[in-house]
């Protein structure tokens, strides 16, 4: 039986060693997705366009919502909105692929040579890729509402880094239980779906009863959500200190979820 190291060293040395293996994996993934449509990938264009277009009209003119108090922008609503959303689909889409991961590339575990701690990597790859889209969409509304966007805009990669270890921490762990629970796949749907309304996306924190308040702030999303708004859309800077506990936060579950995952991995060839 093989023993795979758990150290956080080899959790970067994989990445590393592994780069171009994960980017050809990452581009045939992109790819395929898109395969045999007429548009091909530049739906991963169009969709968070319609999306934005069908919130704006439906928060702005049906609803009248309005983000802040005293705000008359009949369009704030859904880029703050939709600001949110970035940083959810992301994550869920990488949390809701993971239980099924290893389950789909059931033809790789038993190759010795094959890495299979990368099958994470590859899906954030994607999703990652799918969110850069949906943030030039982001920016080429603002730009045409509001103007030129603020100078903050480019601490977006330092915002979204702790959430891009945190999701890789649960892929991974999610990944490792769903090859022995496979009703985990139907769980993780609704959890994500339950977080989606527990996070601060559809409504800002202040809006709840202070004693409420607090319950909101332990969703691990609330932290990026909130730091993505406020340097793409308010033009805030982020607190230096606070971004800093959430990155080593994050960084530890990322690390624990590999460690789980390489503990795990033994047993994967004899379920499969």
């Amino acid at each position: 039986m093989n023993n795979f190291s758990t150290s956080p060293r080899e959790m970067v040395s994989s990445l590393i060693r592994n780069k171009e293996l994960v980017y050809t994996l990452v581009k045939r993934e992109i790819s395929s997705k898109y395969r045999g449509s007429i548009l091909g990938i530049l739906w991963s264009f169009l969709h968070p366009v319609f999306m934005l277009a069908i919130y704006t009209f439906v928060f702005s003119v049906v609803f009248k919502a309005r983000w802040g108090s005293g705000s008359e922008s009949k369009t704030e609503f859904a880029l703050v909105l939709f600001a949110g959303l970035i940083v959810f689909n992301l994550f869920a889409e990488c949390i809701n692929r993971a239980p099924s991961l290893i389950l789909s590339h059931a033809n790789y575990v038993k190759k010795v040579v094959f890495p299979l701690e990368i099958l994470p990597l590859v899906a954030l790859g994607a999703a990652l890729f799918q969110a850069l889209v949906s943030l030039s969409v982001w920016l080429i509304f603002y730009l045409l509402i509001f103007g030129i966007p603020h100078k903050t805009v480019w601490l977006f990669p330092m915002i979204l880094t702790p959430i891009l270890f945190i999701t890789m921490g649960f892929s991974w762990l999610l990944a490792s239980l769903g090859v022995y629970l496979r009703d985990i796949n139907q769980l993780v749907t609704i959890s994500t779906t339950v977080l989606m309304f527990l996070s601060p996306i559809f409504y800002p924190i202040s809006s709840l009863p202070i004693k409420y308040q607090h319950f909101l702030q332990l969703s691990p999303l609330t932290p990026a959500i909130e730091g993505i708004r406020d340097v793409l859309f308010w033009g805030n800077l982020p607190g230096i200190w606070t971004y800093s506990l959430y990155l080593v936060i994050c960084i530890i579950l990322s690390w624990l979820g590999f460690a789980w995952f390489q503990k795990l991995r033994t047993g994967f060839a004899d379920v499969l």
